[in-house]
């Protein structure tokens, strides 16, 4: 498949109608879906009314089953608890998506609510990844990732609250953009995003597509909470030497894949014979006490989100009704304190902080962007003892059901723990899927730049890809 540019530009050349395109998409779709799992709905759209002069006008676009709302679609948030409810009203981002002229193309699979790094809902089942069909595409935008690794789509709708943007890629041998806070659209049904961690974007397969679709996406809401950075609207002069920080190590001290470390060595080795500056750092935060600050925010929002659910329902919400990992974040997050929640967020202003001074020394930062390859559908990532001890969390104190949230997410968090620190800092982060691992598996390295500084990631984006250093799903190339 042909990146999206490429296939409006042909569209735009009449070498192709729109009718044409929407019809071989589904034709795809239907072909690859069932064994992939990537859609759970196939809802077709309308035709454009109008044209646009936009890069990726009439480009099929799938949403994410997860605040990617069109009216009178399905909105499950891939949970059991909504599997009937429809969609009042358009997204803001669903809106702007189709001011691009992209055009919504069904939904796509997601773990219930977005808590997973991987996709198997109890509502639609696992998404499989199209590299090896026995492993996970990642999550939270698992399903996202396996349609446009299959070559159904060029891009598609995704959303990154801790990673869930960049682990796909990483895991699908794609480019996953976590931009700044404040430069996507949000609203009208929530604005904040677990306090601005959570961001709407997509999954694309060329460095264009993927500035094409920010800078499209790009704005600021004058009611939004959280704003861009003003370095975001700056024009900045393109630097020829690039001064980049690279930590292979864990944040939390656990044990990193040596597929993970040669992929970081293999980047390093590159950028240092373009004649950038390559400076090896210890992590530079205690990676440890910031993912328990978000625990504390994932849970407290958890369990703000349900009871409002349970005011609109006028009844409780039963532990059946949901899945073990959101009924334990929920019982958690209603024994948290409000001064407890507070100061998880102050542990996130002090990292934002410590970053942006690291990016006045550096241009970059650079890590793996998961520890290990994609880990197979088959895996638990819990165990029976750990189950029992969340279907009890309801008659624990607080502090007893933190060590339960700890240890319900710890395997997984072993797997990707260096996704989450741009999501609390609202930096941008970028995957790039720079390495095979020897099972043949994409494995991604990541960028970190300072806030509004998307440009830098685009430009380190283009300089991999331009040396034909990607290794992108055969689908695609």
């Amino acid at each position: 498949m042909k990146d999206a540019i490429y296939l409006s530009q042909a569209l735009k050349e009449k070498q192709f109608s729109q009718q044409e395109f929407l019809e071989e998409t589904a034709k795809k779709a239907k072909k690859m879906n069932p064994e992939l799992n990537a859609f759970v709905t196939f809802a077709t759209t309308d035709l454009p009314s109008k044209k646009t002069d936009s890069l990726l006008a009439g480009v099929p676009f799938p949403l994410k089953m997860l605040g990617q709302e069109k009216k009178g679609w399905l909105a499950t948030s891939g949970s059991v608890l909504f599997k009937d409810h429809r969609a009042s009203m358009n997204s803001n981002y669903v809106r702007q998506i189709e001011s691009l002229g992209l055009l919504p193309l069904g939904q796509t699979n997601s773990p219930e609510f977005g808590f997973k790094n991987i996709t198997d809902p109890v509502l639609y089942g696992p998404a499989k990844n199209p590299w090896n069909v026995a492993h996970s595409p990642g999550g939270s935008s698992g399903g996202a990732a396996a349609a446009v690794a299959a070559g159904i789509v060029p891009m598609a709708g995704a959303s990154d609250g801790g990673g869930s943007v960049r682990i796909p890629a990483s895991f699908c041998g794609l480019i996953g953009l976590k931009p700044s806070r404040g430069t996507m659209p949000v609203g009208p049904y929530a604005w904040r995003g677990w306090q601005g961690a959570a961001i709407d974007f997509g999954l694309t397969i060329s460095m264009r597509d993927t500035e094409a679709l920010f800078y499209g996406l790009r704005g600021t809401a004058s009611g939004a909470p959280y704003q861009a950075s003003p370095a975001e609207w700056e024009t900045h002069p393109e630097k020829q030497r690039l001064r980049i920080a690279v930590c292979s190590a864990s944040p939390i001290g656990s044990t990193i894949s040596e597929e993970a470390k040669q992929a970081v060595k293999n980047a390093v080795n590159f950028l240092v014979e373009q004649g950038h500056d390559v400076v090896e750092i210890a992590y530079p935060l205690d990676g440890r006490h910031l993912i328990n600050s978000y625990y504390q925010m994932n849970a407290a929002e958890t369990a703000a989100m349900i009871t409002s659910i349970e005011g609109n329902l006028k009844r409780s919400v039963r532990q059946e009704e949901l899945e073990p990992i959101s009924w334990t974040l929920l019982e958690y997050g209603k024994k948290i304190a409000a001064a407890t929640y507070i100061a998880s967020l102050h542990v996130w202003d002090r990292a934002a902080v410590t970053m942006e001074e690291l990016f006045q020394e550096y241009d970059l930062f650079l890590s793996p962007t998961t520890a290990f390859s994609a880990p197979e559908i088959a895996r638990d990532l819990q165990s029976d003892l750990i189950r029992e001890k969340m279907s009890q969390v309801s008659e624990l104190s607080e502090g007893q059901a933190f060590d339960i949230v700890t240890e319900m997410f710890e395997e997984s968090l072993q797997i990707t723990p260096y996704t989450q620190l741009a999501n609390l800092t609202g930096q941008p982060g970028i995957s790039l899927p720079t390495h095979l691992t020897g099972e043949g598996l994409p494995l991604g390295i990541q960028f970190m730049a300072a806030r509004g500084r998307e440009d830098l990631l685009f430009t380190i984006g283009k300089l991999f890809e331009e040396n034909q250093k990607f290794y992108l799903p055969k689908n695609v190339q």
